[in-house]
């Protein structure tokens, strides 16, 4: 019996332990699921289905987003073209997905397409996109906050041109219907098909990060890229697919943003990567390299868009929202280097 008591005792300790590590570990975390709580018990509605479908699909699009700047980050690197390239690929998507009855198309040229292969045309120039900052980091030796500065503007710039700088409207019914549809009642339970496609990604990107050379390989680059490099890692052909996943991440994202929001313009996407880079921070994602999880990056994000969450329940003016999820960015990037510092 005392045995027993002691094995009760000593297991009672340990999961002690491991909550108080992870409150330590992620303070930002506590503090956000902490706020939620008091809002929730506060605000009507905010436990609500109709606020819970609302945070998953928010969450799903960043997520996407944020996997494909965590490699990028895990490599000591950084894509601040991401919201740029959402941006381009949900006006590309938008364009080609207008009704062909529609009397404001863009392109009145241009047939209407089927939006399966809208999909494909805008994962391809994702793919370029990405094979494009992957060769100035890799070939060019171009720093990546410089590169994908570059490439930010590049972007943003074609899609002002390709789009006039025009909003774009009149979709097809079935790809907004079908991007906005959801399994369950609407009035009660209900989860939408983006969460799907998040967690489809999600399993996949846990896949390539832990069971695959490649994702060896890029944890190996991102603790140090020279030891890496010299115990036979290629690592131009893993930066280089690693952009090239991020760009493909970025052009899915943006085709479901535009169905989604209903309209696309070249404004879209603004600001994304520092969403995306705040998330995979907040979850565990280290800006020194080597070190972030898939379900972290998922944590992340999900927080995150809690936060915005909590502060519209709480009524705070939109633009007092760009200071509190700046100061949690800077302050998730302290905490990381902090942590960094100290196991040093």
């Amino acid at each position: 019996m005392q045995t027993q008591s002691k094995e009760t005792a000593a297991r009672q300790v340990s999961a002690g332990q491991k909550i108080l590590k992870f409150i330590t570990g992620n303070p930002i975390v506590f503090l956000l699921l902490i706020a939620a709580i008091v809002v929730g018990v506060l605000k009507d509605n905010f436990f609500s289905w109709a606020n819970l479908a609302n945070l998953i699909s928010n969450t799903a699009v960043r997520f996407l987003i944020a996997l494909g700047v965590s490699g990028c980050l895990i490599t000591k690197g950084t894509d601040l073209s991401a919201g740029r390239q959402v941006g381009f690929a949900a006006v590309v998507a938008g364009i080609l997905c207008q009704r062909g009855d529609y009397t404001g198309r863009l392109w009145k040229w241009a047939p209407e397409m089927d939006i399966s292969i809208v999909l494909v045309i805008v994962v391809v120039l994702g793919l370029a996109w990405g094979l494009i900052n992957g060769v100035i980091v890799t070939k060019l030796h171009v720093p990546p906050f410089i590169a994908t500065l570059g490439t930010q503007t590049i972007i943003y710039g074609i899609s002002l041109v390709i789009s006039d700088a025009q909003p774009i409207g009149g979709f097809q019914k079935i790809y907004t219907t079908l991007i906005n549809g959801r399994i369950g009642n609407v009035r009660s339970f209900h989860l939408p098909y983006l969460l799907f496609v998040a967690l489809l990604f999600g399993l996949l990107f846990y896949f390539i990060y832990n069971y695959t050379r490649h994702g060896k390989y890029m944890y190996a680059i991102g603790g140090n890229d020279i030891a890496a490099e010299v115990s036979g890692v290629n690592t131009t052909a893993t930066l280089m697919r690693i952009y090239a996943a991020a760009g493909v991440m970025y052009a899915i994202a943006g085709y479901l943003l535009a169905a989604k929001s209903g309209g696309a313009s070249a404004s879209m996407g603004q600001g994304y990567e520092l969403e995306a880079i705040a998330g995979c921070t907040i979850g565990g994602v280290s800006t020194t390299g080597g070190i972030g999880t898939v379900p972290g990056i998922l944590v992340g994000v999900l927080v995150f868009e809690l936060l915005k969450i909590i502060l519209q329940f709480l009524g705070v003016n939109p633009y007092y929202n760009y200071v509190v999820q700046g100061l949690v960015i800077v302050l998730a990037v302290s905490l990381d280097i902090r942590k960094y510092i100290a196991k040093k």
